[in-house]
Order: C-alpha cells, then sequence, then structure tokens
C-alpha cells in the first residue's frame, strides 16, 4: 500500500463542519499565521483540554465545560469556532466567553476576521431586524427557503460582524454546514482583501515605471546612434526592481485569486433567494467585494505586462549592441586586412631589393676575383668570363630567390 494512500483518502472527512441545533452562537476568528501566534494559541488549547494534538493535524474538535471548540490550521491562517448555546433570557449579541478569551488573548493583532453568528428559531426570533441592532441589513433566504440570514455587515465596538441566521426547516446536519458556508465567506473575503492595500502601493510604483519604461523607449527610438550601454544599464536597474515588487506580491495576489474562487462557490452553495425588497446577501458581498478582486487582479496583469514590455525592449537594445559590436569587429577585420596587404606589399618589395642586392654583391665579387686573376698573370678574356660566370650567377641568384619563396610559403 502505497505510504500515502490512507491520508489521502482521509482527505475526504477533513475539516468537518459542527453539527447543533438552535438558539445557538457561534464565534468564529481567524488569525494570520505570523511570529508563532497559531502554535502558542494550539498551545493554550491543549493545555486547557488536556490533549496534544498530532504534529500533522490540521483541525480538531474539544468539548469543555459544555462548549464546542473546533480549530482549523491553514496555509497561512488559523481559525477558531466556538458553539455556545443561547439561553433564553441571554444576551443577544454577547462578548467571547472566557475560554476563548483567554486563548486569543495577546493575540488580537493578528486576528484578520471576526464574526459572530446567533441562530434562531423561526418561533423564537424577535420578528424584526431592528430589535436586533441592524441598520439597513442585506437579507436572504437560504438553503432552497429553509432559512433566512440577516447582516448590515458594520462592525460592532469590538470589532465584530454580526450576522443573524433563523432557522426555518433545516435539520442539525444542514444548519451546521450552512452556518459554516458564512463563516468561510467572512474569512476567505477578509484573507482575498489582503492584497488591496498592496495593489495600491503598487498602483503607484508601476507609474513611475511605466513613465521611465516610456522615456528609454523614446531615447531607444530617436537616439539610435547614441551608445546602447547607459541604456542597457537604466534598463536592467528598472528589471531589477519589477522583479523585486512582482517577487513581493506574486504570491499575494494569487493567493487573493484563490480566495475569491472559494467565496464565489461559497456564495453558489447557499441558494439564495430574494427577502421582500432587501438586498441578498451575496449581491451585497459581490457589489463591494468582485471590485477589489479585479482591482487586484489588474495591477497583477499590469505588473506583468509591465515586465514583458522591460524584457522585449532589452532584447531590442541587446540586438542593437550585438549589431554595433559585429560592425566594430568588421571594421577592425577590415583593417587588419588592409594592414596584411601593406604588409605583404613590403615584403615582396623588400624580397625584391633583397634579390638585386644579393646580385650585385656576387658580380662584385666575380669582378674581384677576375681582377685577381689578371694581377696574377692570369688573362681571362671578356666574353670567356661572361659566358663562364653570367650562368654560375643566375643560378645562384635563382637558388637565393627559390629559398626565399621556400621560407615563405612555409
Amino acid at each position: 500500500m502505497h505510504p500515502q494512500r490512507e491520508r489521502l483518502h482521509n482527505e475526504l472527512h477533513a475539516r468537518p463542519s459542527i453539527y447543533f441545533a438552535e438558539p445557538a452562537h457561534v464565534h468564529h476568528y481567524a488569525f494570520l499565521d505570523e511570529a508563532g501566534d497559531c502554535d502558542a494559541m494550539l498551545a493554550r488549547i491543549a493545555e486547557a483540554t488536556g490533549s496534544t494534538p498530532p504534529p500533522d493535524a490540521v483541525q480538531g474538535i474539544e468539548t469543555l465545560d459544555g462548549l464546542t471548540l473546533k480549530w482549523e490550521r491553514h496555509t497561512e491562517f488559523l481559525t477558531l469556532t466556538l458553539l455556545v448555546p443561547k439561553p433564553a433570557d441571554g444576551e443577544l449579541w454577547p462578548a467571547p466567553p472566557p475560554l476563548l478569551a483567554t486563548i486569543i488573548e495577546g493575540h488580537e493583532k493578528a486576528l484578520i476576521s471576526a464574526t459572530l453568528v446567533l441562530v434562531e428559531s423561526e418561533a423564537s426570533w424577535l420578528g424584526k431586524t431592528d430589535a436586533y441592532g441592524f441598520t439597513d441589513p442585506a437579507g436572504s433566504h437560504v438553503g432552497g427557503g429553509d432559512a433566512t440570514v440577516w447582516s448590515d455587515f458594520r462592525l460592532a465596538p469590538d470589532g465584530v460582524n454580526r450576522l443573524l441566521m433563523v432557522n426555518r426547516a433545516l435539520n442539525d446536519f444542514r444548519l451546521g454546514r450552512m452556518v459554516r458556508r458564512l463563516l468561510e465567506i467572512e474569512t476567505y473575503r477578509m484573507m482575498a482583501s489582503l492584497s488591496l492595500p498592496l495593489a495600491k502601493e503598487l498602483s503607484a510604483e508601476l507609474q513611475g515605471y511605466e513613465r521611465e519604461l516610456g522615456e528609454l523607449s523614446d531615447r531607444n527610438a530617436e537616439r539610435q546612434q547614441e551608445d546602447s550601454r547607459p541604456l542597457l544599464a537604466a534598463l536592467s536597474s528598472l528589471s531589477a526592481l519589477l522583479e523585486r515588487s512582482g517577487a513581493r506580491s506574486r504570491q499575494r495576489f494569487s493567493a487573493t485569486e484563490a480566495y475569491a474562487r472559494i467565496v464565489f462557490a461559497r456564495i453558489e452553495e447557499l441558494r439564495e433567494s430574494r427577502v421582500g425588497d432587501r438586498p441578498r446577501l451575496g449581491t451585497f458581498i459581490l457589489r463591494r467585494f468582485r471590485p477589489t478582486v479585479h482591482y487586484c487582479a489588474a495591477i497583477d496583469r499590469r505588473q506583468t505586462s509591465l515586465a514583458a514590455s522591460v524584457a522585449r525592449l532589452n532584447d531590442l537594445l541587446r540586438t542593437r549592441a550585438q549589431v554595433e559590436i559585429e560592425e566594430q569587429n568588421s571594421g577592425i577585420l577590415h583593417s587588419l586586412n588592409e594592414r596584411a596587404s601593406s604588409q605583404l606589399k613590403i615584403q615582396k618589395a623588400v624580397e625584391g631589393l633583397s634579390i638585386i642586392v644579393i646580385s650585385y654583391y656576387i658580380f662584385s665579387l666575380f669582378k674581384l676575383s677576375l681582377e685577381g686573376l689578371g694581377a696574377l698573370g692570369i688573362e681571362i678574356e671578356p666574353h670567356t668570363a661572361a659566358a663562364v660566370l653570367g650562368p654560375l650567377g643566375v643560378v645562384i641568384i635563382g637558388v637565393l630567390a627559390w629559398r626565399i619563396w621556400r621560407v615563405k610559403n612555409h
């Protein structure tokens, strides 16, 4: 059996919902996994429950003092969900119970999403949203009309977003899954929105990069005779800045796209229908959330397009530099060829002069020899001397010329 078979198969049962009946409060908190916050909170949970989860566990459900606590560890955040049965005369929007308050104490800076869902039955709810403190809320029938959800999506003084669910015909299992969908919409919506400040910051940076790229493009087009090295240096610097901004934002924008898809899917799974003239929850969220997602996607595309434009201009400049180098090399080779031709001409002239000089010395030697023989009383007729010494001189000069030619060609 493959060593991962059991683990992969059990993914079907990963991250189950909490099943419960109304009335109840569901406290849900999401924390970014920064500076060890998640490990610290899981350690407090283990201390409170007296059980330590396996090192590779990504979720757990604990029961303590009649309360159900579920934790889930995700790639970059941790969620805590606490189910608290609502007493008949209990507060509508209570503060977190001491158990949850103790776990999250000191980690408020890592809190990215906080949601409180009040689940009421159709018979017990107060009949109008004003009684729950909502101002101009959005509402939807969900689950094919088996429940109604209300919220004005305004944060309470304690920073919590409040949702009211009036259950009409959902059983415990469907109720738990429906509440889970609502909580996931809120959590993933906030996680997806994390890239919005970064996108706004990058927008200003990209505007400067685009202006600089335009100037470099103009210089390249208008000053073809300009040395390409300063342009290449400026373009390399711009490319490095773009690569740094891309490395800083690529993962965040990819996460936004993934989280947004989950939000859109969970809204579809609500199976909403309109409640009177109130806007539906999904419509309310999408009208305000989609622009954020589209803006981040547009900045990501703008950044990618700008990097591609820089790469194309860089290729053009490198091609231009290569052509300039080839032209310089061609000029150098032409100069070398001319120099070699001049040297060859000089060498031929020197060879000719050498043969003339050698011939002069040979005939001078012959003359001196004949004069020496005359002084010794040996008279040689001029035509006889010419007949003997002429061919001999020609042979000697020919041998010397042949030797020069052989040395030159070898």
